[in-house]
């Protein structure tokens, strides 16, 4: 059975972005950008939130030239070769190849996905992920946790969820980001 695993760039104070709805602080540097591009590697679906898929859909009109940094235009490729689902009652059609609309999420068909899956799948949107949680879904979550405090915003974790995680590893890269992986228990 694939994984379902929850990855969040987040601040300190744990926000996936500021009560502006910003999140440029959030922005990786080139090592932590290849660490997230080793973590996506194995990604064969990714599942969104309508406002996770519309930030992420940048990616399938990205520049892959010389000129962009080689994170990204790896970034880019593993992106572009991933299935997308996007969960949402009012998105009418999608920007991106390989990409379907969902108008609810439904636990068990998420569970049917995992189970016939040969890829591991990814949830994004701190939301969707939420709900992922509250399920009994997600088997793993890796945070990205940056030395910046914004105080206050939308939370990378869900409110009123309880769940035993594992701490399988840390990471501490050069700009002060540090890397937690967790496995549910």
């Amino acid at each position: 059975m694939a994984r379902l695993i929850y990855s969040a760039i987040t601040s300190l104070d744990g926000y996936v972005e500021d009560e502006q709805g910003q999140f440029d602080w959030a922005e990786p540097d080139a090592e932590v950008m290849a660490a997230v591009n080793e973590l996506e590697r194995p990604i064969g679906t990714y599942l969104y939130g309508r406002r996770m898929y519309d930030t992420m859909v940048f990616w399938e009109t990205a520049d892959t030239g010389p000129d962009q940094p080689p994170g990204d235009r790896d970034f880019t490729q593993l992106w572009r070769a991933a299935d997308k689902v996007v969960y949402s009652r009012t998105l009418r059609s999608v920007a991106s190849a390989r990409t379907r609309i969902e108008r609810q999420f439904v636990p068990a068909a998420v569970h049917r996905l995992k189970e016939a899956s040969s890829a591991d799948l990814s949830i994004g949107g701190a939301e969707l992920a939420g709900q992922a949680m509250a399920a009994g879904l997600v088997d793993e979550c890796h945070l990205f946790l940056n030395p910046v405090i914004v105080g206050g915003g939308k939370g990378a974790l869900p409110r009123g969820v309880r769940a035993r995680l594992q701490l399988v590893h840390e990471r501490r890269f050069a700009g002060g980001v540090v890397h937690l992986h967790y496995r549910c228990v």
